[in-house]
This record gives structure tokens, C-alpha cells and sequence, in this order.
């Protein structure tokens, strides 16, 4: 008889409710900050890369897309529900939630973070056995002591050894596709930018509820794009960070394969950048994956988050504003697959005060095999005329 997988917590206990330290980013905001976030992003809306579109608009300059808050911090907003040393462990994304208050991130603006783990709950999963769900709150606080947004995320964290004896593996293979194929999700994708560039600088009005918003084709994922996302995120950039105060993320329990070598790093800092030699080696190369319970390469749950934002922002136009968005991951993005998201707004409300709507949209994002990969429900704000 096999011997009981069990997770000891005690350690994470310590960690709830307590103001944590971790890593800062020290320099303002770039413009080109934010046109790589686009480029990594895969969208090609002007008003975050070009000049000329930007000036037109209502903001007058380049501005951040909303998604680029994650990217204004160090570990994608997940560090605060990746507290307390549980050995053997890896951590998937579950989730984010997010209230945004705005104001707009613009070049030149310098963006701090505060953490707090919020709660955890351990669960049994078919993927890894006991599994522990914890939630951790980031608040994102520019140079002037606005809260731009308060994201809490949701860590999955499991051990590593169970998940790869449960793991079939059987598909390690990336689907192919014919050139007709790959034609027609390059039409689509070209579709849906139309939809935004029709809109332009105009307001999104009279939207009620039953209204479907246009479909975005992303993908076929592959190596290559992956990592063009984890280069957009500032903290993967060479010295681009600090750390202050407390944190346990780093000595979370990683497996030896998946943690980082600090002594080497002062040598070649590749030896700590997550990517090359740390916890995300295992999205873009499949034999690290594998150690983890994954098949094959497999995307970020922050890019997810930020595909849906940017799903959503784009359809409201530059007069909308994502105010909550509520969403679980089910399935990460995997090399050669291709992902659709699409959205219905199912209630319109109206705001006390201003007046303006603000429509709940259903968001759901699957896979080429309609396998459900992320869902849940946003709060957009409208302009009311």
C-alpha cells in the first residue's frame, strides 16, 4: 500500500494577514516598457505603440493598457500566495481578481506594490492529491499614493513528485495544422483588430444585454511566444529590481531543478531569472515541465489575465474602464495550441452617481478542442453619451 501524500501547512500559517516584503521595480515606467508589453501581448491596438493614434485620442500620449499592471511588478502579482516553505512543491496560476480604480499607468509614472497573503484552503485534486489554493492580494500604488488596482490571485500549489506519477504524458506532441488552417487564424485574428480599429477613438454606446462581443483568436502558441511574453514583463529584465522586507516565495520548497542559483547569478545573472534556470524553466523547455506534471511547454496564468483584459478593454474602447474582473484558470495554454476568447454582456446597471452603464460581461476562454482553459464575469464601465 502506497503511503499517504499529505501537505503540511504549518509553516504557511505564519504568513496570513502579515504586510510582506518582496521585489520592487526601480525605474519610472518607459514608454517602450509599454510598447513591448503590447508586442508581448499579441495587441496590436495603436493606442499603446503609436504615437500619431495616441495623440488623437482622449489621453493625448501613449498610455499602459489596463493588463500592464501586472507587468508594473515583480512575480506577476502571485509572490503574496506564494508564502511559507512547503518542500517538494510547484505552483500553477488558479485565478485573479481584480478592482481597478484607475488612474491610467502613463510613461514616467513609478509603481510600487503591497502584498499580503489573504487565505489558503487545501483540497484533494486528481491532478497532484492534496492541493492547496491560497490567495494573495497585490496593491499597485503610483508615485502620487493612488491605488491604481488591487489584484488578488490565486496560487495553485502542489507537489511536484505526485503530480508527475499521476501525469499520462500522453500528449507531449504539439497538434498540427494545415496552411489553410494557419490562413484562416490569421483572417480571424485580422477580424477581430478590425473590430477595435472600427471603433477608434469613438464611445462604445447603447450596449444591452445579449450583446456578444467579437471573438479573439490567439495563437498557435509556441516557444517563441511564450518567451516574447516573459520578456515584456519588466522584472525578467537584468537588474531592473530590489527586494525589501519580508517574503518567503523564494524558499517556497521548490524542487532543485526548478530553483534559481544565487551564487551563480552573480556571475550570469540568467542563472536566477526564472526562465533560463528557476521556477518558469518548465514553460518553454518540455523535459522541465514534465518533472512539474505538465506535458509539453505551456503558457503564463498571468498572460491569461492579461488576454482577458485586454479583451475586454479593447472592446470598451479608450472611454471604457474594466472596474472588477473576477476569473479562474482551469488549463494553461500548451505549445501549438490555439486559444479563442469570447465575451457576452449579461446584465447592464447603472451607476448611482455618474449615471454611466456598467455592463457584466461573460467571458470564456478555451482551446482549439473547446476545452474551457478560463472563465468568470467582468464589470466594464461605459460612457453614458
Amino acid at each position: 500500500m502506497s503511503e499517504k501524500v499529505t501537505l503540511d501547512t504549518s509553516h504557511v500559517d505564519k504568513w496570513v494577514g502579515v504586510p510582506l516584503g518582496g521585489g520592487q521595480l526601480k525605474e519610472p515606467i518607459h514608454i517602450n516598457d509599454i510598447r513591448r508589453w503590447a508586442q508581448g501581448m499579441q495587441n496590436p491596438n495603436p493606442l499603446y505603440y503609436d504615437d500619431p493614434y495616441a495623440a488623437e485620442s482622449r489621453f493625448g500620449e501613449i498610455i499602459a493598457p489596463q493588463s500592464f499592471t501586472v507587468c508594473a511588478t515583480v512575480g506577476h502579482g502571485a509572490t503574496p500566495a506564494i508564502q511559507g516553505t512547503i518542500p517538494g512543491t510547484h505552483m500553477l496560476f488558479g485565478g485573479d481578481e481584480w478592482w481597478c480604480f484607475g488612474p491610467s499607468i502613463r510613461p514616467g509614472d513609478v509603481i510600487r506594490s503591497e502584498r499580503m497573503l489573504f487565505d489558503y484552503v487545501v483540497k484533494e485534486t486528481k491532478f497532484a492529491g492534496p492541493t492547496m489554493f491560497s490567495r494573495g492580494d497585490t496593491t499597485y500604488i503610483n508615485q502620487n499614493g493612488e491605488i491604481i488596482a488591487r489584484q488578488r490571485s490565486t496560487s495553485i500549489r502542489y507537489i511536484a513528485e505526485e503530480a508527475r506519477k499521476r501525469a499520462a504524458f500522453t500528449d507531449t506532441k504539439d497538434p498540427e495544422w494545415t496552411d489553410e488552417q494557419l490562413a484562416e487564424f490569421e483572417e480571424r485574428k485580422m477580424e477581430y483588430y478590425r473590430s477595435f480599429l472600427d471603433l477608434g477613438h469613438e464611445k462604445r454606446l447603447f450596449v444591452k444585454a445579449g450583446h456578444k462581443l467579437p471573438t479573439r483568436v490567439i495563437g498557435p502558441h509556441t516557444i517563441m511566444s511564450f518567451t516574447t511574453e516573459w520578456r515584456s514583463y519588466l522584472m525578467t529584465i537584468w537588474g531592473s529590481s530590489y527586494e525589501e522586507g519580508e517574503s518567503s516565495t523564494m524558499k517556497a520548497g521548490w524542487i532543485a531543478e526548478m530553483s534559481r542559483d544565487e551564487e551563480g547569478a552573480k556571475v550570469d545573472p540568467a542563472n536566477a531569472d526564472g526562465l533560463y534556470k528557476g521556477p518558469s524553466r518548465g514553460h518553454v523547455q518540455p523535459r522541465y515541465a514534465q518533472l512539474i506534471g505538465m506535458p509539453r511547454g505551456y503558457g503564463y496564468g498571468a498572460s491569461m489575465g492579461a488576454w482577458i483584459i485586454d479583451y475586454l478593454t479593447n472592446w470598451a474602447g479608450e472611454w471604457g474602464f474594466v472596474v472588477h474582473s473576477d476569473m479562474k484558470y482551469r488549463s494553461p495554454a500548451f505549445t501549438g495550441e490555439v486559444t479563442y476568447l469570447k465575451g457576452e454582456v449579461t446584465d447592464v446597471q447603472y451607476d448611482e452617481r455618474s449615471g454611466d452603464p456598467i455592463a457584466t460581461v461573460r467571458v470564456n476562454m478555451t482551446n482549439h478542442r473547446d476545452e474551457v482553459m478560463a472563465v468568470g464575469n467582468a464589470e466594464v464601465r461605459l460612457p453614458s453619451g
